[in-house]
């Protein structure tokens, strides 16, 4: 289906993206009956609504979320399953995350809300040092895979250092817990389902430039789309397109405009980072020979290094060019300068053109 008007207007040279795009989910993944017109953060509140109903072990809970939180996601949820099951906390995010933790670990499913990305740090040891780990020093005795994280992430126009930054990479270090980003308003309900509902505590970043702006046919039923696979939204044959989130829609542009060059770009959304598909990438980089990589976190350090290296040891005979990488800066999150950090459209296809010329 249509994903439109996925980036209305991202300010600055080459940044902007022509209105109403489609950017389009596998109809094979979700089956489309009664299907409703919704944006991203409705979709986000769909799924909290359906985890609630379907499971009275489920609670939510994070600043502000019982009025419905900064971004509506929680609109509603007090008002039908009562302030036992979805409340406010202090603004204390090692305090929500080990709240989660400890409800996990007696058997619910603990859904914790982090206001903005960019205030999970103080929440990181909580993840990193008990969640990640709390089965396996136990010996399997003991778990909180009940636990799903929602955090708010990337750019948004006018965010600044505290409200902009993608730091999914700090997390995909860290085994024992998921990562998981969707694009779309159909696929954030369908992934949010299965993250709630898997076995294994989950980190899930919602790309808050689309919670208005992302708008397409979601199925109004219960559905859940498969965690660590890979979907090829765009069919190619000269380089491989591999990103995430709310930068799928600029690299979508991008194919777009490689194609009037005669250029064929095959495009992946990743979906789940932690653990993620090297198969369906492997598989299409050993048919187009290049692949390129973007995302809006910096550039070193970032994601995107571990899938290069990881093309490179699995596919380094069938490379046609070195991986490319279109990525944020390295420096902290501009606001006035932000149409210079992004990686854009433009900058997209420039990468393009240069690997397959290369």
């Amino acid at each position: 289906m249509a994903l439109r008007n996925i980036i209305g207007k991202r300010i600055g040279n080459g940044i902007g993206l022509v209105g109403r795009r489609s950017l389009s989910t596998a109809t094979s993944d979700v089956e489309n009956r009664n299907a409703k017109s919704m944006n991203l953060y409705s979709a986000i509140n769909q799924a909290l609504h359906l985890a609630l109903e379907t499971d009275p072990r489920a609670f939510v809970f994070g600043e502000d979320v019982s009025f419905g939180g900064v971004f509506r996601c929680t609109t509603g949820l007090a008002d039908r399953f009562g302030k036992a099951r979805v409340f406010n906390t202090p603004l204390c995010e090692q305090g929500i995350v080990g709240f989660g933790i400890g409800l996990a670990a007696m058997g619910n499913r603990a859904i914790a809300e982090i206001q903005f990305a960019d205030y999970i740090y103080p929440a990181f040891d909580q993840i990193v040092n008990e969640a990640a780990k709390f089965r396996y020093r136990s010996g399997n005795q003991f778990n909180c895979g009940g636990l799903t994280i929602r955090a708010p992430y990337g750019a948004v126009g006018h965010g600044g250092h505290y409200h902009s930054q993608s730091p999914e990479a700090f997390f995909c270090h860290v085994p024992g817990i998921k990562v998981v980003i969707p694009r779309s308003p159909r696929q954030a309900k369908g992934l949010l389902l299965s993250c709630i509902r898997d076995p294994n505590p989950v980190v899930f970043f919602e790309p808050k430039w689309l919670y208005r702006l992302a708008v397409e046919e979601v199925p109004e039923h219960d559905y859940m789309l498969p965690l660590s696979k890979a979907e090829v939204i765009r069919q190619g044959s000269d380089i491989t397109l591999v990103g995430w989130g709310a930068q799928l829609s600029i690299m979508e542009q991008a194919c777009i405009e490689a194609e009037k060059d005669g250029i064929s770009c095959e495009l992946i959304d990743l979906k789940t980072l932690i653990p993620w598909d090297k198969e369906t990438v492997e598989a299409s980089v050993r048919k187009t020979g290049r692949v390129l990589i973007s995302h809006e976190a910096p550039v070193t350090g970032g994601f995107g290094a571990e899938i290069s290296a990881s093309i490179v040891e699995r596919c380094f005979l069938r490379l046609e060019a070195p991986v490319a990488r279109v990525c944020g800066l390295d420096t902290p999150f501009p606001l006035v300068f932000e149409p210079f950090y992004m990686p854009s459209k433009n900058k997209v296809l420039d990468a393009i053109k240069a690997t397959v010329n290369y």
